[in-house]
């Protein structure tokens, strides 16, 4: 075989020309090699973003959304980074083992005996039925009893109230006249409906989330034809009868030093836009240093609207980070708050992309909660849970800011872990401010908690029949969202304020808010038994 190269019948300037058209060659491939390298990269970030989004969504529809955080040890041969904290009954991860011995013996032991039930509470009314033996007890004596309790409901019942003012003529030397006692005070005036009625119509739509088209239904079935146009007139009526009151409640929740805020969207018919819905939102300021809530309609989602509203507030303001509220911060003495639940939901969605840097947040913020645990079971006061959140809290806080700071350059911005970091780090500083003040919370759960009754009413009434409903259901959750914090029973609250408010004195209306009410007390003497 010829071993000559084929080459060597070249001349040099060939040789020259035909090397350098192969360097040619050779870097053109390069050049596309790196870009489809280049593109695989990109693909991949993509197909990393999207499979974040699409874990986010299945957890949001499928997953339970219980954010209690329970660590798990860290890949093989991956050592976790430590901030070497010592916090006192915080949440830790113990690894060891013992060899335990024991030995067998026999013990005689008594069955334990089951506690029973709780026993029924004392001011439900009770009807007592009794049973004799079908045997003849002639000559027998009574010895005792076994009494036996069942919790029982008795049918909703309907009546007609008659009253019945008797008239009479009075004559005497000067005169004769008639002389009729006066009707008693009615809620709404010509109206059918008393107080009991008026209260159980708007507990059951507002409280127990029943559209007003259903309990029509009820009302046939007991035989009382009543059509939908009376059941919202009754509804408009009390509204517009507590309004005054509606007024002075704003302002006690506005009077204050410290609000939670956040909103909520609500469907809202439009009678100029026909077909379609108007997508209205209820903003909600919830005071927790006094335990009472207001819900504001709006019909968009502006940062106008807290603007307006909160106009005359001075103080902490905690929000879930919605930009509308940005401008407010410094705004006449405002201090914008964030929410530490939503930072650590960040890194609870980033989980599936980065498990140990997730991880690690997910147990250093578990110890921030860990610590309000401590302050909430210990009943400290404001002053003693200052003090635990700088000697514990605040150190977390710290190491946790450059933490983040170091790791956010080592990881792709558009991954969720990359999100995660960034969201949180931006905020880091205003998410640290509760610690300033043992009055504040370390998140803004308590409004959140307030809104989720919210939710339930728009899968059963769907939406609002008009601009003005949407405005009534607002004051309506406001005061029956006011009387579940101080654990009143709403629809006692209500009936006995139908009956009081047509005679009561306008400068001292707010003396009938539920945070006010003498069944507040009433309920605390009942359960405290």
């Amino acid at each position: 075989m010829d071993s000559t190269s084929s080459y060597d019948h070249l001349s040099r300037p060939e040789l020259i020309q035909s090397n350098q058209s192969l360097e040619s060659e050779v870097r053109s491939l390069q050049a596309i090699t790196q870009t489809q390298q280049s593109q695989i990269q990109n693909q991949q970030f993509k197909i990393d973003a999207l499979t974040h989004e699409l874990a986010g969504l299945k957890k949001l529809v499928y997953g339970s959304r219980s954010e209690r955080f329970v660590p798990t040890d860290p890949p093989a041969g991956v050592q976790q980074g430590t901030l070497d904290l010592e916090v006192d009954t915080v949440a830790t991860r113990t690894v060891a083992s013992q060899k335990i011995t024991y030995t067998r013996s026999q013990v005689i032991t008594t069955p334990l005996v089951h506690p029973g039930r709780n026993p029924l509470p004392d001011y439900l009314p009770r009807q007592e039925v009794l049973i004799q033996p079908q045997t003849d007890i002639t000559g027998g004596v009574k010895i005792g009893e076994e009494v036996t309790e069942q919790l029982e409901l008795r049918e909703q019942e309907i009546y007609v109230l008659r009253y019945v003012r008797p008239k009479y003529l009075v004559k005497n030397e000067q005169e004769t006249r008639i002389i009729i006692a006066p009707p008693p005070p009615m809620p709404l005036p010509k109206c059918i409906a008393g107080p009991g009625l008026l209260a159980q119509v708007v507990i059951d739509k507002y409280v127990d989330h029943l559209p007003l088209h259903r309990q029509m239904q009820r009302f046939d079935r007991a035989g009382v034809n009543l059509s939908y146009s009376t059941l919202t007139g009754w509804v408009r009526g009390v509204c517009e009868l507590i309004e005054p009151l509606f007024e002075a409640h704003k302002k006690e929740v506005l009077a204050t030093s410290y609000l939670h805020a956040d909103e909520t969207p609500i469907k809202v018919l439009d009678k100029q836009k026909k077909g379609t819905s108007h997508r209205g939102f209820l903003w909600v300021y919830h005071n927790s240093l006094k335990k009472i809530v207001l819900f504001d309609y709006q019909q968009g989602r502006s940062g106008d609207y807290p603007t307006a509203v909160l106009k005359d507030f001075s103080g902490h303001l905690q929000t879930d980070g919605y930009g509308a509220y940005e401008h407010l911060d410094g705004a006449h003495g405002i201090t914008l708050m964030h929410c530490m639940a939503h930072g650590r939901r960040k890194f609870e969605e980033a989980l599936d992309n980065d498990q140990f840097r997730a991880g690690y947040a997910l147990e250093q913020i578990q110890q921030l909660y860990a610590i309000e645990r401590q302050c909430r079971e210990g009943q400290m006061d404001f002053d003693q849970i200052k003090e635990v959140r700088q000697l514990k809290a605040a150190p977390i806080l710290e190491n946790m800011k450059g933490w983040m700071t170091d790791q956010y350059p080592q990881v792709l911005p558009k991954s969720g872990i990359g999100q995660a970091i960034a969201y949180n780090l931006k905020r880091w500083d205003r998410l640290s401010i509760y610690i300033r003040d043992g009055s504040l919370s370390i998140d803004n759960n308590p409004v959140e908690n307030t809104i989720r009754p919210v939710a339930l009413g728009r899968k059963n009434y769907l939406f609002c029949g008009s601009h003005e409903a949407a405005t009534r259901t607002a004051l309506l959750y406001s005061l029956v969202g006011t009387c579940k914090l101080h654990g009143i029973n709403p629809l006692d609250w209500l009936k006995d304020l139908l009956i009081r408010i047509p005679e009561y004195p306008v400068n001292r209306i707010q003396d009938l808010l539920p945070q006010h009410s003498h069944l507040k007390s009433r309920h605390q003497e009942v359960h405290s038994t």
